[in-house]
This record gives C-alpha cells, sequence and structure tokens, in this order.
C-alpha cells in the first residue's frame, strides 16, 4: 500500500519523504488555509520535494470553472494530480481532464455507486472518506472493501486511496481490506511506530544496560 501524506505542511512533507514514507502527498482547501500560504507557490515547492503524485484540489463548483482551474492546477508539475468532488460537475471535469492526460482524484466518495462513476469517467485515484463516515456511525472500512470487490469484479484501474484516517489503526484496517494508498497527517503516520510493549521492552533493556555499567560509544 502506498502512503501519501495529508498535508500542506512543507517541513513535515520533507522529514517523512527523507525517511521513504512518502508516495505522494494530498492537499485541499482546509490544508492550504492552514499553511497560510498562496496555493500555487506551496504546491509547487511540495511537487519539488516528492516525486509521487501530488493532490492539488479545484475550488470551482461548475465543470467548465472546474476543468479551467485544473488545468491552472496541473501546469505547475507534472505530478500534479487534479482533485475534483464527487458531484456531477465534477465527473465531467474529470472525463475531459483524464482525457487530456492529466491525473485526477475524485474526492469526498461516500458510497460504491460513487466510486463506479468515478471509475468510468476515468479517475486516477478515488477518495473514500472513512473517519466521516465512521463519525455517523457508519463502517468506512466496509466501504473501502466494497469498493475493492467491485473495482476486481470488472477490472477498473482507478486506484483506491483510502481518505480521512484518522488512527495509526486505519491504516492497517486499509491494508487489509486492499486500498490501493492511504493518505494520512505526518501525526498518524509516526504513530504507526507506536507499541506499549515496544516501550516497555525499550525501558527494560535501558535499565539493564545501565547496570552492567559499560559504554558503546
Amino acid at each position: 500500500m502506498k502512503f501519501f501524506v495529508d498535508t500542506a505542511d512543507v517541513a513535515a512533507i520533507a522529514e517523512l519523504n527523507d525517511l521513504g514514507m512518502v508516495d505522494g502527498v494530498t492537499t485541499n482547501p482546509s490544508l492550504i488555509l492552514k499553511s497560510g500560504r498562496d496555493i500555487i507557490e506551496v504546491t509547487k515547492e511540495i511537487c519539488s520535494i516528492v516525486s509521487g503524485p501530488v493532490s492539488a484540489e479545484v475550488v470551482a463548483l461548475t465543470s467548465d470553472e472546474m476543468i479551467a482551474e485544473g488545468r491552472k492546477l496541473a501546469a505547475i508539475a507534472p505530478n500534479i494530480a487534479v482533485k475534483v468532488p464527487l458531484t456531477w460537475d465534477g465527473l465531467k471535469t474529470c472525463k475531459v481532464l483524464s482525457g487530456e492526460g492529466f491525473m485526477v482524484n475524485v474526492t469526498l466518495c461516500f458510497s460504491v455507486n460513487q466510486a463506479i462513476l468515478a471509475a468510468k469517467a476515468g479517475a486516477t485515484f478515488i477518495s473514500p472518506f472513512v473517519g466521516r463516515l465512521d463519525d455517523i456511525n457508519l463502517d468506512g472500512m466496509e466501504l473501502i472493501g466494497d469498493i475493492r470487490q467491485v473495482y476486481d469484479n470488472y477490472a477498473f484501474k482507478t486506484q483506491i486511496l483510502a481518505a480521512s484516517i484518522r488512527s495509526a489503526n486505519h491504516v492497517s484496517q486499509c491494508a487489509l481490506m486492499g486500498a490501493d494508498v492511504m493518505t494520512a497527517p505526518p501525526n498518524v503516520i509516526k504513530a504507526m511506530a507506536s507499541h506499549v510493549l515496544t516501550d516497555k521492552g525499550l525501558d527494560q533493556f535501558m535499565k539493564d544496560w545501565a547496570k552492567t555499567g559499560q559504554k558503546i560509544l
């Protein structure tokens, strides 16, 4: 499973990229706001750090305007994936931009039917929002599994990009469900390294080492 990092924080992206933990980046209007930077400027910098897909989201609501914005965003760098919402106008935009050879990430997916439409419109990625489904007492992981089954049934090439990842457990569950990609904030990716038994074992090793009175350096 590929790891995308869900942030517009350039320093956090660079740190994870240096460790080989970044296969791509996803951004959205909320993350751009949080960065406090110009969308074109910060997206260009991210694309210079990461070689994989970098999702940059349109903000228009009509297909003609989305297409124009998408073309402008795609011109930033060759690894831009234009992010469009899963609306009828978003699907129209996906069809046009994917037909022009651009990567397209169709976002805000909450059903299998939506995922099928995105695949037929030529989406490179479909982004089901796991955490937001959990928030309303629906099973986000069940949606990942259902989309996986349907895509495999018909050999759709669209990659399942699990989004709205809230915890390290979400990451492992997405991997078990067969998601092609997951995108998560930097703190969630880092949390994957944590385990209470690792901490407990390391603490015991350090106590025993201190008793030896030895030094390595």
